[in-house]
């Protein structure tokens, strides 16, 4: 009979076993693994977030400039402050790779000059790792399938589609930077209803940015800051953070997965991933009335034995940027999703902590 330790691995291991069986244990080491991640930080003195950027490449650059993160070479130049980007980096704009490979490198850069880079993962990241963003028509913008599409893949069907037309020239292969009208409508058309290109963005999307991503957290607790892409509820509230993150990666180990038999999937039970009160989706926080929410509030914030709370995912579109605008319920809530991206109207903002003092810094405004 196995003994399983009374730990947080041996917790996580048992819970995912029936999975794990049907799988032939093949998930174990990540399973392992992802045990090792921290959520909680103390004694840091400067810190700032970023909101959802939904493939705004140029805007986000603009943002790390702005606030002295990255010289003009968009190189790391912020020495020891901790930089937290809340989630939603995919969809609606065209650059979530060109972003996601800027923080890879600036994640190691920081950890070279005593700070650090945290990256959370928003709803955006879970609806493309497990392959369901197609079913939400206008999310994936022909750019960013183009770029994570594998070039091969993406040549032959340009290829094919030549065939047989003389008025188009050889050399009329699209770029996924630069789309004449018509590669744009042939892409777009294709990614709305072909599974196999469907199915190939999301393979090259899991082998190149899935180890990177599937180690990050959904919740992080920075001195007495937490901060969440959708906010923490009365329910999750209780639990300990390195629990919900363990969870949530868990789950979306699982259902990104490549091969799931039916009689795994009839096993699966997810608790966190699609809970609309779960730290990915909750947007009470942002949507609630304050003179009727506010001792919830203040319940929330006792149990994670917090002050402030920062959180994105419900864009304040329209509104300026500024304290008393961007925070909520006597300024424990900060709402950092500003509309950053083109496709919101561009409102830049980053939310600036430093020595525990709450700053905006709004670029349009600057």
């Amino acid at each position: 009979m196995i003994r399983w330790r009374e730990d947080r691995i041996g917790r996580r291991a048992f819970r995912l076993l029936p999975y794990l069986l049907v799988l032939g244990l093949t998930a174990a080491p990540a399973v392992l693994r992802a045990s090792d991640i921290p959520c909680v930080w103390t004694g840091v003195e400067k810190i700032v977030a970023i909101g959802d950027l939904h493939g705004d490449y140029d805007k986000f650059v603009e943002i790390l400039k702005g606030t002295g993160l990255v010289d003009e070479g968009l190189h790391w130049a912020a020495g020891p402050t901790h930089f937290i980007q809340t989630g939603d980096i995919f969809d609606r704009g065209p650059a979530a790779r060109k972003i996601l490979d800027l923080l890879m490198r600036l994640e190691v850069e920081a950890a070279l000059a005593g700070g650090k880079v945290h990256v959370l993962i928003g709803n955006h990241e879970i609806l493309n790792l497990i392959g369901i963003v197609f079913d939400y028509p206008g999310f994936v913008t022909v750019g960013q399938f183009l770029s994570f599409l594998p070039e091969e893949f993406r040549k032959s069907r340009e290829r094919e589609a030549l065939k047989g037309d003389s008025r188009e020239p050889p050399d009329a292969l699209s770029d996924p930077e630069d789309l004449s009208p018509r590669w744009a409508e042939f892409w777009d058309r294709d990614l709305k209803t072909d599974k196999e290109a469907q199915a190939a963005y999301l393979s090259a999307l899991l082998e190149e940015y899935g180890p990177w991503l599937l180690k990050k957290n959904c919740v992080e607790k920075i001195n007495d800051i937490v901060f969440a892409h959708g906010g923490i509820s009365l329910k999750y509230s209780t639990w300990e953070l390195d629990r919900i993150n363990d969870i949530l990666r868990d789950e979306l180990s699982f259902l990104s997965a490549p091969v799931k038999s039916p009689k795994v999937l009839k096993l699966f039970r997810p608790q966190i991933i699609y809970d609309r009160i779960g730290p990915l989706w909750y947007r009470d926080l942002a949507q609630r009335d304050e003179s009727e929410f506010s001792s919830e509030v203040d319940r929330i914030l006792a149990n994670l034995n917090a002050r402030y709370m920062v959180i994105a995912h419900s864009p304040q579109i329209g509104s300026p940027i500024a304290p008393e605008y961007m925070s909520h319920f006597r300024r424990r809530i900060w709402i950092i999703d500003t509309g950053i991206s083109h496709y919101y109207g561009g409102s830049l903002s980053a939310l600036i902590i430093d020595k525990g003092q709450f700053s905006v810094w709004g670029g349009n405004n600057e």
